[in-house]
């Protein structure tokens, strides 16, 4: 490998990454600067980072080798932009690697900016990538009933798609929130299952997001006297819950 692309939040930490790619020091290597640095909208929508070109200076070839034919030295990248393409895989795992990093320097930053100090430890499941997100006082980040946390996991899917040329989806938790989520939504699914049966009334439930109306679908799908829909708009789409 003589040539490698890398980013970073500034052109100083895209340098380094490439340098450790390619395992060299810097006077190895010389640094074209592909895109300069910019913060986005509130310093999270938009955001884009530096981008640089590593090139390792190899030394002079012997003159036998010289006259011999050379092909122009153009990168994958790079010849497949020409041809009107968008951003090519590359042959090991890197890129997808790279995104899920990304993420997570975005969830640290996000947390610094709210005056947290975290740790993010990327798990992957066969059902999706985890981004568990460790440290003091997570309430802030978690937010009113995971609010915030969706919120920042929406921001966090947005990073790292825009560093992988393959559909990336991450799951954001802390302190084991989802789990603790998904049982609290179980046990009122099945309390207010119980009163729909007592009472013979549907009953309306709070608007939630996608992913937690679909663990109350999923709580009552095999019960035997309700049934569950959705109604409304977002984001005030609501789970109602009706005698069958």
């Amino acid at each position: 490998m003589s040539k490698v692309v890398a980013t970073g939040k500034t052109i100083e930490e895209a340098v380094e990454r490439g340098l450790n790619q390619l395992g060299v020091q810097k006077d190895r290597v010389t640094v074209n600067v592909l895109e300069q640095p910019s913060k986005g909208f509130l310093g999270l929508i938009g955001a884009k980072s530096a981008k640089v070109e590593l090139t390792l200076i190899t030394e002079a070839a012997p003159a036998s080798a010289a006259s011999a034919p050379s092909l122009p030295q153009q990168s994958t990248r790079e010849s497949k932009q020409e041809a009107g393409g968008g951003v090519p895989r590359q042959d090991s795992g890197q890129p997808v690697e790279e995104a899920y990093q990304e993420a997570v320097h975005f969830i640290v930053d996000v947390a610094k900016s709210m005056g947290l100090t975290v740790e993010v430890e990327i798990v992957h499941t066969k059902e999706s990538t985890i981004l568990q997100i460790s440290g003091p006082d997570l309430g802030l980040l978690i937010g009113r009933r995971g609010q915030t946390l969706d919120a920042l996991q929406y921001l966090a899917n947005i990073v790292a798609n825009r560093y992988s040329d393959s559909f990336i989806r991450l799951v954001l938790d802390a302190e084991n929130f989802r789990e603790r989520r998904k049982k609290t939504l179980e046990e009122l699914a099945d309390r207010l299952a119980g009163r729909v049966v007592r009472t013979r009334k549907e009953v309306v439930l709070e608007p939630m997001s996608p992913q937690e109306r679909k663990i109350i679908h999923s709580r009552l799908q095999d019960h035997r006297q309700v049934n569950t829909l959705s109604k409304g708009e977002e984001p005030n789409r609501r789970v109602v819950i009706t005698l069958k």
